[in-house]
């Protein structure tokens, strides 16, 4: 195929993509959406405990708190 007849069928293609409009199922948008905000609602406290020791830093004996090593060589930025 020729580049110009290669050119018009993904004219054509595009075209049929743009201008496509499916039929919107209106009810089962709203069951989706009422289905999520419910999923949502209900989870947020499970998932986000309030103190923070959920949160604990498990890496934090690796590495010292230190930044500067003495090292006048090694730059950042």
């Amino acid at each position: 195929m020729g580049r110009g007849r290669q050119k018009a069928k993904a004219t054509k293609q595009a075209r049929d993509i743009k201008y496509f409009s499916p039929s919107t199922d209106y009810s089962a948008l709203q069951r989706e959406l009422a289905s999520a905000n419910h999923h949502a609602s209900t989870g947020y406290s499970d998932r986000f405990p309030e103190d923070g020791d959920d949160y604990e830093d498990k890496y934090a004996d690796q590495f010292d708190d230190e930044d500067d090593d003495g090292d006048p060589s090694r730059r950042i930025g």
